[in-house]
């Protein structure tokens, strides 16, 4: 048990990104094509975070040409190069599913103050 525990410690960033369920987000990811390495920036808002430690996600959404995109984060992954929080979000559930189902100014979340 613990060299399993020891393996999963050694796999766990230093650097973590600290967001909250309803944040506004840039995170900064790696992306490789080919022999080049470029940073694309998917920013949207948070609405889940799932399991702890090594295995630690956040998942992502922003409307795009009025299609809903979600994306889902490793907290741990190498990929991610850096995660800005933009606007704090005031919300009172641990999972913001509901948007899903919202479209316009229905869909955002208030700015904590």
């Amino acid at each position: 048990m613990d060299l399993m525990q020891a393996l999963r410690e050694s796999q766990v960033r230093e650097n973590r990104p600290e967001v909250a369920i309803g944040d506004f987000v840039k995170v900064h990811v790696k992306v490789k094509e080919g022999s080049r390495e470029r940073i694309q920036v998917f920013e949207g808002t948070v609405i889940a975070k799932k399991h702890g430690g090594v295995e630690e996600t956040f998942t992502v959404r922003r409307v795009s040409y009025g299609v809903g995109v979600e994306k889902i984060f490793p907290v741990n992954s190498p990929i991610i190069d850096k995660v800005e929080v933009v606007r704090h979000g005031k919300v009172r559930r641990a999972k913001l599913y509901y948007l899903r189902g919202r479209v316009g100014k229905a869909a955002k979340v208030k700015e904590k103050i």
